[in-house]
């Protein structure tokens, strides 16, 4: 979704990264967006008049979609290397596009995210994961 960036940042915010998601007949389009003053709701609608409007000249989804434009919440999704090298320490869930090791899921710390890999760590164990092969990936909250 390279054509959501640039109308996000003219505004003035980050992107942190977009899900596009089928399910029920409907298709939904997910945009997380971030300031260092966090996001309001106001901030939502800016961006999700914004993005609407880019979508519409340059038509990248087929079909009926919904959008939806989101600040990152509590369990923030991690796009990035960078997103998981801000998180080092943190605890995340990790779901594989296809199994990896034998697992369709990860729950564990971030010890580190370099190069094309992210270090995982779940109890006892290590795992070092090439970003390429996550699906999807949350910071679980501390509460």
């Amino acid at each position: 979704m390279t054509v959501i960036g640039p109308a996000v940042e003219a505004l003035g915010y980050e992107l942190l990264g977009v899900e596009l998601s089928a399910g029920g007949g409907q298709a939904r389009l997910c945009v997380y967006v971030d300031s260092p003053e966090g996001i309001t709701l106001t901030d939502c609608e800016r961006v999700s008049h914004q993005v609407s409007g880019v979508l519409d000249v340059e038509d990248p989804i087929r079909g009926h979609y919904v959008l939806e434009v989101s600040s990152p919440g509590l369990d923030r999704p991690l796009f990035t290397l960078a997103h998981f090298q801000r998180h080092v320490g943190e605890r995340a869930r990790i779901t594989f596009k296809v199994p990896f090791q034998g697992r369709k899921r990860l729950h564990g710390e971030i010890r580190r995210a370099a190069g094309d890999c992210v270090v995982i760590v779940e109890g006892d164990q290590e795992w070092q994961v090439p970003l390429e092969r996550i699906a999807r990936a949350r910071l679980v909250p501390d509460v």
